[in-house]
């Protein structure tokens, strides 16, 4: 069985971090799938708590990369040298009251920085051989 890489966005956040946490204890035995790399790629903004990590930071399978979904060069660099199976995007600004009062940073975040890692997803896919395995 070949080793997945997988690239979650956002996952030092709560549901992020649950999910990190299941990926490295329990998805190969519940999905028949070998994990091979889990990166974590969180801006650690107000949502982030690198404490929410702290129990996975020892495991060689995790890889923690603190930046940003909207820096494109950052994202094409970690799909190149991870080559990622699956991406699993969880990060954006979810905290209705700062939108009031900062609009800007969630039409970046969530509207620019999906943008991007669905661009750089896309160049990764476009350039597989077995596009049907890429999730």
């Amino acid at each position: 069985m070949t080793s997945m890489n997988i690239l979650v966005t956002g996952g030092a956040g709560f549901i992020g971090s649950n999910l990190i946490h299941y990926l490295l204890s329990s998805a190969e035995e519940d999905y028949g799938i070998s994990i091979g790399k889990v990166v974590n790629l969180d801006l650690l903004t107000y949502a982030g708590n690198p404490e929410n990590l702290e129990s996975v930071k020892s495991d060689t399978r995790f890889v923690q990369i603190n930046g940003d979904i909207q820096d494109a060069d950052l994202l094409a660099n970690l799909f190149e040298q991870y080559q990622f199976g699956s991406v699993l995007h969880l990060a954006a600004e979810s905290h209705v009251d700062r939108s009031i009062e900062g609009p800007e940073a969630f039409l970046m975040t969530n509207v620019v920085g999906t943008f991007r890692l669905l661009e750089a997803a896309r160049a990764h896919w476009n350039q597989l051989e077995a596009k049907d395995a890429f999730r």
